[in-house]
């Protein structure tokens, strides 16, 4: 399990120079999940937010300029490279209400009941330990406050991810996916994680559906550049192909996703799950 732990911390390590370079347009593609985050654990002005598993910055630079000068966000990750890009992007905007700490879900280093409200942006799924994950949420929100995470829903849902995964891993050798493992879609099951929640101790635990739009004004080539730069798992992939079997790769995954591409726009159709409890 710690080597496990240690491979995917390293992948995160690798990923982070990726995400800041697309920094943009990843903040544009997946804003509705933000927005929906901050309106279902309803953020406002002057709360202490704790943003866990914030990757390459969001949901914390949203929010950070949504709390004002009396509210701050507390942005943590466990991969180094992530905190300091986020970190060199904060100061970029002048942001000074938020703050910085390298820790993973299950080691939160804060005391009981520092924060009004608790989120993850798609986090939630690539923790160490989910149940631990949960309860540190909860231990670290106030009384009453709320612990809410976005994940990702079905995996035939969400085409932004087969469209390139099918093809490639129809070309790669893969081993068998470990269903109770880390993985993108390990929450895609309604009620999975919301048992997670409840088990925990949470109160009025809701799990609902969200579906949403991921857009971009890119075309199907730099889709591809993104999405294999992205992931650490497709450059793993590609870099034991041939030169002719990515290019075989690439002309497959433009031609299957042409028809999310219309008017210069990239538009793919999204599934998601939002999961929140009360302390």
């Amino acid at each position: 399990m710690r080597e496990e732990q240690n491979k995917a911390l390293q992948g995160w390590q690798k990923s982070a120079r990726y995400w800041d370079k697309y920094r943009g347009l990843i903040t544009q593609m997946f804003a509705p999940l933000t927005i929906a985050l901050m309106e279902e654990a309803r953020i406002g002005a002057g709360q202490k937010v704790l943003d866990i598993g914030g990757g390459a910055g969001e949901p914390s630079l949203t929010i950070a300029a949504l709390l004002g000068p009396k509210g701050t966000i507390t942005y943590t990750d466990p991969a180094a490279a992530m905190v300091e890009t986020t970190r060199a992007e904060a100061t970029r905007r002048s942001l000074t209400n938020i703050r910085f700490e390298q820790c993973s879900a299950d080691n939160l280093p804060f005391a009981d009941g520092t924060f009004d409200v608790a989120v993850g942006r798609l986090s939630a799924m690539f923790f160490a330990d989910p149940a631990v994950g949960v309860r540190e949420a909860l231990r670290v929100t106030r009384e009453g406050g709320c612990v809410s995470f976005v994940v990702w829903g079905a995996k035939e849902a969400n085409p932004f991810f087969t469209t390139v995964t099918d093809v490639v891993d129809r070309l790669a050798e893969s081993s068998p996916e470990d269903a109770a493992g880390p993985d993108p879609f390990r929450f895609a099951d309604p009620g999975r994680l919301a048992a997670i929640f409840e088990k925990a101790g949470a109160k009025n635990v809701n799990d609902r559906p969200l579906a949403f739009q991921i857009e971009a004004s890119i075309s199907a080539e730099e889709f591809w550049q993104l999405r294999t730069e992205m992931s650490e798992t497709l450059r793993e992939k590609l870099a034991g192909l041939t030169a002719a079997q990515v290019a075989m790769a690439k002309q497959s995954v433009i031609a299957a996703a042409q028809k999310y591409f219309a008017s210069g726009k990239m538009r793919f159709p999204a599934a998601a799950l939002i999961v929140s409890g009360r302390k």
